[in-house]
């Protein structure tokens, strides 16, 4: 019986990790095999948000693949980075995706499309004491359209031409460096709207 105790504790720690090396916590045995690089966008937008759990999530999911985010100026940097090779992924807004497929202002892209994350509707934000009550009542105003980098000054253009404005004419475009500055602004009151 003494011989059988010796052999199955024996097993038991040939089976497992180091663990008495490390204070009785197992060394990790595995190693990622694959890194891949996600590109996001300005730290306080959706992207990072999006991207951090995404990578968090399958990087639980699979140790041997790390998905690693990274923070870039937003759509607009993303695709070219994408076509270059300096990033694996990349989150990218619909808008921007569309001109770069169809080869608006550009030569069109050959890149594919893994996923739709999520759709992305387009609204105005106003202080709630704030006096304007239409997009039209912003017309000469200061009004954040998003990060310089993002889809968001796109689809800003593609709602307001579809209302006969232009964004850089009927307003005070305001264009960010990052995308968790514009809430502040509006809170108090360098623009009018985000």
């Amino acid at each position: 019986m003494r011989f059988a105790i010796t052999l199955v504790l024996g097993a038991a720690l040939l089976s497992s990790p180091a663990a008495a090396q490390t204070g009785g916590n197992a060394i990790p045995t595995t190693t990622p095999s694959l890194t891949i690089s996600l590109g996001t966008a300005t730290p306080g937008g959706g992207f990072p948000l999006y991207g951090n759990a995404f990578a968090q999530a399958m990087n639980a999911a699979d140790p041997q693949v790390i998905i690693a985010p990274r923070n870039t100026k937003g759509s607009n940097e993303n695709i070219p980075l994408l076509e270059k090779g300096e990033l694996d992924l990349a989150l990218v807004a619909g808008e921007p995706a569309y001109e770069a497929f169809a080869g608006i202002g550009r030569a069109p892209v050959r890149l594919k499309i893994l996923t739709a994350i999520y759709s992305n509707p387009g609204m105005f934000v106003v202080r709630a004491d704030s006096p304007y009550k239409t997009i039209r009542d912003l017309v000469g105003q200061p009004v954040a359209f998003g990060a310089k980098g993002s889809g968001l000054p796109i689809l800003a253009r593609y709602v307001l031409d579809g209302l006969g404005l232009k964004q850089d004419e009927d307003f005070k475009a305001v264009y960010l460096d990052r995308a968790g500055d514009g809430p502040a602004m509006v809170e108090d009151g360098r623009v009018a709207a985000l």
